[in-house]
């Protein structure tokens, strides 16, 4: 019961986190969403919200670097896992309007020059997704230093896509980014 209760904690709390931001959402709305008392949140973050937060973006980073990598394991090259992730993004987006699983950029911008863990937690992430990328251009024939400089390229332009996407209202940014992209990818293959 411990663990169900702690991953409940966590996944309600990682919406609110993406919703609103680490410092919209209150304690006692947590508590409220969660249906829980204060002490058992404390019971299983004893350093508080900031802890907990540690703990949605590890589950985050968890969730969005396996769906990552089962996409670049699936796909025969970085072309192809690149148009299969950029493409579920855009129908996530279209269908949602939001992108909300595969970015915590607002949490990064919000609290990472306060908060050395949570910098670190959203690091972590950011350096997972380069490495499965690094992998499968590794395997396109990339060299190190190129496959290196390729996968920080396509880490940025999709995490500031996702938020122009938001921002706007639009997929367009996303796929413009697709599309350059791509073709940057066919030319130096």
């Amino acid at each position: 019961m411990v663990t169900d209760t702690k991953s409940m904690i966590i996944d309600i709390s990682t919406t609110l986190f993406q919703q609103k931001g680490y410092k919209g959402v209150g304690l006692n709305e947590i508590l409220k969403e969660c249906k829980i008392t204060k002490g058992s949140l404390y019971h299983h973050f004893p350093n508080g919200k900031e802890e907990l937060l540690i703990a949605c973006l590890d589950s985050m980073s968890r969730a969005i670097t396996t769906d990552i990598e089962d996409i670049f394991k699936r796909s025969l090259s970085t072309r192809e896992a690149l148009q299969v992730m950029i493409e579920q993004l855009i129908g996530d987006f279209e269908r949602q309007g939001t992108i909300a699983g595969y970015t915590f950029t607002s949490i990064v911008s919000e609290m990472a020059s306060f908060s050395e863990p949570v910098r670190n937690a959203c690091s972590d992430l950011y350096t997972k997704m380069q490495g499965i990328y690094v992998i499968k251009l590794h395997e396109d024939g990339f060299s190190k230093e190129t496959a290196d400089s390729l996968a920080l390229m396509m880490t940025a332009s999709i995490e500031g896509g996702i938020m122009l996407c938001l921002t706007q209202k639009t997929s367009e940014p996303l796929k413009t980014i697709s599309h350059v992209l791509l073709n940057l990818l066919k030319e130096r293959q």
